[in-house]
């Protein structure tokens, strides 16, 4: 094996390895978000700011246009 080959392999197994930690890091800050989103969706009422209709956009699966009342109310229960 060349040198080219070793140094292409220790950057894939490097990019694995960092790939797992990513992962961790990221779930949780997924979880701190969700928790952080669904205060302002109670605290509030429709039209809320860009950022929670795009989480509830995902949330809902429709385009933020498309929300209203009574879908984030089967959220929050």
């Amino acid at each position: 094996m060349g040198h080219r080959r070793q140094r292409l392999d220790q950057r894939d197994s490097d990019a694995r390895a960092q790939k797992q930690v990513n992962k961790i890091r990221k779930g949780r800050e997924h979880v701190r978000r969700d928790a952080r989103m669904m205060d302002v969706v109670k605290s509030g009422s429709l039209p809320y700011t860009p950022d929670v209709m795009s989480w509830l956009s995902r949330e809902l699966d429709k385009p933020s246009s498309k929300i209203t009342s009574d879908d984030i109310a089967t959220l929050m229960s």
